[in-house]
């Protein structure tokens, strides 16, 4: 009865989730979430290896009511049990996760920043064989702000110098964050121009005049701030400022679940 949940035309078994990052800020976040909705549950609770945390209760270490699940080191020795993985960890750990589900034929929903280019091909040649959601940000907010970006850009085009400001807790190990780097795509395109060329990321010394066509990246690590993003796009006389501040990890966490929701009626492919 607890994977089960009652509709009008019968019984409906609920998505099971995998949570890889359990103990982190994210999995703990993640947690609640799962623990919120109706649709889903808390199937397995993977932590790295060595990690004090191995055995202990998921829900307990999340502050709620023991749950049964207990956190394991071992994604493989759960996947049976699993519909859905949420993957909140490092490159390296991500892509090891993606291979396993990719051999069982498991969605897998992924937040984890900073993979390199080849890790992202890797990415993409198993979304040909399983459901995969991939993005550098889960909340609503910030995807409605992809779109004031677009709309801005489009309505400035290259009357204005493009700047894009971050901020996060000190212990993010990634700069710029993916969200910016989400940010700076949506700009990029919106203007006709491949990010990797126009990128900006560092300025130091005798820079001279920018160029109007790069877009800048700056990083603020510090304290914990959970989230905060301005894009400018200042021209002469005028300045105009997109900015998205997240307060909570909830934001993030409500919706990578409800991808993972999503995604297991979905066929093999790469979504955002």
């Amino acid at each position: 009865a607890s994977v089960l949940r009652v509709v009008e035309k019968g019984y409906v078994a609920m998505t099971r989730i995998a949570i890889c990052g359990a103990a982190g800020r994210m999995g703990r976040a993640l947690i609640h979430a799962i623990d919120a909705r109706t649709d889903v549950s808390l199937a397995a609770a993977i932590e790295r290896t060595g990690s004090s945390l191995i055995g202990a209760d998921a829900g307990e270490m999340a502050a709620l009511p023991a749950k049964g699940i207990l956190i394991n080191q071992s994604l493989a020795s759960q996947i049976d049990m699993v519909d859905i993985v949420i993957d909140f960890t490092s490159p390296e750990s991500t892509i090891a996760n993606i291979a396993l589900c990719r051999q069982e034929g498991k969605g897998i929903v992924i937040g984890t920043t900073g993979l390199s280019e080849d890790q992202k091909h890797l990415l993409i040649e198993a979304s040909h064989d399983i459901p995969i959601v991939y993005s550098g940000n889960y909340s609503v907010g910030v995807n409605v702000s992809l779109k004031l970006l677009e709309l801005a850009a489009k309505a400035f085009g290259d009357t204005v110098d493009i700047d894009i400001l971050e901020a996060h807790h000190r212990f993010k190990v990634d700069a710029p964050s993916g969200t910016a780097l989400m940010l700076g795509e949506a700009v990029a395109s919106a203007l006709g121009r491949d990010l990797k060329d126009v990128a900006c990321y560092s300025r130091e010394g005798h820079t001279g005049a920018r160029d109007r066509q790069t877009i800048g990246f700056q990083s603020i690590r510090g304290g914990d701030i959970v989230g905060d993003h301005t894009v400018y796009f200042m021209g002469e006389g005028e300045r105009v400022e997109i900015r998205h501040v997240a307060t909570s990890r909830m934001n993030f966490a409500n919706g990578a679940v409800r991808a993972a929701a999503w995604l297991k009626t979905h066929s093999a492919g790469l979504y955002d």
